[in-house]
Formats: C-alpha cells, structure tokens, sequence
C-alpha cells in the first residue's frame, strides 16, 4: 500500500510513501522495547536535557515546519509558525518541571518507609490526526518521553511528511535510536501493533468512531488508551457580556486552523436579548477573514485539509438549512480547485439539525437562542460531546458558578479555548476520556507503584 500527501489548495500531488513492511515494522517495535528499557533509567534531568534540544530544534526549523504544513495539510503559515513554537514551548515545559513531577511520593503507613513511584510502561502507540500535525503529536510525545517511555506514531497517511519531520526532530535532538519512530501504516496494520505485547500503551486524537474502534482493540489485549476525540463546543454569551468582543473572540475561535479544530467554538449559545446585536457583529468579523492560499501571510482560512470533509461539511449546512436554519453568509462551494469553504454563518440553529448534534469541522458558526441562562446551560450540555467549552459574562463569579454546570474537560471564562501545557487537556462523553499535558498527562502512561519496607 502507498499513501498520498496532496496539496488541499491545488489538488496537486506532493509526495507518495510506502507503507512500512512488516519486517521492518517487528524491527522497530523490537527496537521501541529496548531503547525505552534503557531510557527509563536514566535520570530525569538527563532527559529533559534532550527535550531542550527537540525544543531548539522546533524553533530553529518553525518556518520550514510551517510550510510543510501549509502543503500538505492547508494551514495558514503563520498558524504553522505557531504551532512549531507552541511544541517547542510543550518541550519546555516538560524539561523543567518532570523532576518535581515524577518525584517519589512518600506516604506515612504502618512500614519503616513507603511511597508511591511513577515508572515509565514502556512503548506507546500514538495515532494522530492531520489537523495538528505537529502539536497533536508534541503534545502526547513531550510528556510520555519525559516519564521515560518509547513513541511510536502512526499519523494520518495526507501528512506523512510532518510525521517524517516529527521523528527527525527527535533523532536529531540526540534521543537513543529508536526511541521515537513513526511508522506508515493503514488501520489494518495499526491493529496489529495494538495488539503486539511490546506495545504498552494506547493514545489516539481522532473522531469519536475511530476512538471506539482503537478502544475495542486495545481493550482485548488490556492496553492503556487514552482518547481525546471530536467536539461540539458550546460558547454561551449572556445578557450583559461585552458583545463585541465576544464576537470578535467567537469569529477568531471559529475560524482558526480553517474551523478544523475539536476544541474550537461551533455552537454559540446567546441569551435573546443580545443574540442581534451578537450576530451582527459576529457575520461582520466572519466575513472579513480571507479565505485562500495558505502560503499568503495575508489569509485567515485556508482550504479544508481534503475534499471528502468540504463534501461533509457542506452536507451538514445544507441539511440544517433544509431543517429551517438561516444561511446568512456563505455556504456556497466555490469555484476552482483546492478544498477552500468560505467563512459561514447560520442562525436559527435548532435541536435535531446536524449544526447543533454533529461536529462541524470547518469555518461554520451555528447560532442558538435561549430565552435564558438556564436554557443556555441546558441546551450546551444537550450533546454527545463535552471537550471544552466558555462563558461570556461581565459577573466572573457568575461564570464560575456556570463553568461547575457545565459539562466539558474545559471551561474558559470571557476567553478563547486552548490548550496549555500547564492545564490538563480532554474530555468526557463521546469527546473520550483520559488527560493530556500539565501533570496529569504525565502521569497517564505510568506505573503508579506503591513501595512499602518493613
């Protein structure tokens, strides 16, 4: 089998790549195995010495990683810059601060001595997906790396080169060989490394299908997973918040890595009294986003990543239009080659259209009325997923009060959602389970080892 990487904004063909044979595959999970024996015994600090290094290295190379996410995948190079420096600040982060975290725990018990240790598993199975191509993977790598385990990823076959880039950054960083490889493969074959015994551990960030699947498979062997899977996020705005700029802040979470994001706001929830004024202001902000090349510094929204999802998406507004939604910009697909959706707006979004129940992964804003703030509660929590989600309000404490009733991994008051290596990052319901960066995804794929003497 060969795998693709094809230019979003052209239709181009950049580059095609092999799948990893099966011997070569047995050679580097025997490899993963020894090189994680090893490296969990060296000392923390020896490790987060490399961990410096991938961060230099993401830094130094940022522009070259920027553009190759722009081919292969259609993000905007300034979004790709960022994104490089967003992995190596996760790097960082892990460099210092896994000493503090990792430190034995003493416990006071009925023994002469115990505590709590936390040691490494050993090979962890990444699957990651194409719409961060390198922060979905940093942000996995950095903290099990750190805690003294092995990474092998399997990344969406559309950006192969990334993934390629990815393991160099390790290599090159002076990580022992084999510690860190990617592997190309279908999802065939990454059922078989699931279930191979020297494979320790599971993560995937990807749909909510795809996480029921890797699920059932590592479950029949007994293997860790965690899963940060899709999301609905809901993004109330009450009656005496600042409009403009929540509208602003609903336009920028919308639209960023072209609206193809799990953790970005979809629903916006507003309290009637300020829902015109809100959806004047958040049409304006949306329409002024330019749509095109991603290699242009002057575009906001670049084509979606393939055109099988613009098909999707363009399904969904189109359904929810039928079911009585109000187009009141864009969702038309545009001429031309590439994969590019325009900047879109519907109101009048309702229960029971795909606007409101799915997952939009594109530049559309769906906007809900409530009569009221319990109504917004009720109503953001009326779905499958719960990843993340905000709360716009003037009253702080009132948002607070709101962010305990809300269920999500992530409550951000009058603020964009984001992701943060100091803040635990996931989610509950079908958005999965299991948590990434700060300390607890760090601890995710430990033994948590109970040492009691006499």
């Amino acid at each position: 089998m060969s795998f693709q990487s094809i230019n979003p904004a052209t239709g181009a063909v950049l580059e095609t790549f092999e799948e990893t044979p099966p011997e070569a595959l047995d050679r580097i999970l025997a490899g993963a195995d020894a090189a994680s024996r090893d490296w969990r015994r060296q000392a923390v600090w020896a490790r987060a010495e490399r961990l410096r290094g991938a961060a230099r290295i993401l830094r130094e190379r940022k522009e070259a990683y920027a553009r190759t996410m722009a081919l292969e995948m259609g993000k905007p190079l300034a979004q790709g810059v960022g994104e490089a420096e967003k992995c190596a600040w996760v790097c960082d982060y892990y460099a210092e601060h896994a000493e503090e975290l990792l430190a034995e725990q003493p416990r006071e018990t009925d023994g002469s001595s115990s505590y709590v240790r936390l040691d490494a598993l050993g090979p962890v199975f990444a699957i990651m997906p194409w719409n961060f191509p390198f922060w979905q993977v940093f942000r996995f790598a950095a903290p099990a790396l750190a805690a003294g385990n092995a990474g092998i990823l399997k990344h969406a076959p559309n950006v192969s080169r990334c993934a390629l880039d990815i393991e160099a950054v390790f290599r090159d960083a002076g990580f022992p060989d084999g510690l860190f490889r990617t592997v190309l493969l279908s999802n065939e074959a990454a059922g078989r490394v699931i279930a191979d015994p020297r494979v320790r551990a599971v993560t995937l960030t990807g749909s909510d299908r795809a996480g029921s699947q890797v699920a059932e498979q590592a479950g029949r062997h007994l293997k860790k997973t965690v899963l940060e899977l899709g999301g609905s996020d809901p993004f109330i705005v009450l009656e005496d918040a600042d409009i403009a700029r929540a509208a602003e802040t609903a336009a920028q979470a919308r639209v960023v890595n072209s609206g193809q994001s799990c953790i970005a706001a979809k629903r916006f929830i507003v309290v009637d009294g300020v829902a015109d004024r809100f959806l004047e202001r958040l049409t304006a902000a949306m329409a002024a986003r330019k749509v095109g090349d991603p290699l242009d510094p002057a575009t906001a929204i670049g084509p979606q990543a393939r055109l099988d999802l613009r098909a999707n998406l363009h399904r969904q507004v189109e359904a929810s239009v039928r079911r009585g939604a109000r187009l009141l910009l864009g969702g038309e697909l545009p001429p031309g080659p590439g994969a590019f959706y325009p900047a879109t707006v519907l109101a009048a979004v309702t229960r029971g259209m795909p606007a409101f129940d799915e997952e939009t992964f594109g530049p559309v804003a769906a906007v809900i009325r409530a009569k009221d703030e319990a109504e917004a509660i009720e109503l953001a929590n009326a779905s499958a997923y719960g990843l993340g989600a905000s709360v716009w309000t003037a009253d702080a404490k009132r948002g607070e009060r709101i962010a305990r009733e809300l269920e999500a991994g992530s409550v951000f008051v009058n603020g964009l959602v984001k992701s943060d290596p100091r803040l635990p990052f996931g989610g509950l319901k079908r958005s999965g389970y299991g948590r990434e960066l700060s300390e607890y995804g760090l601890r995710e794929f430990v033994n948590v080892k109970t040492v009691w003497v006499a």
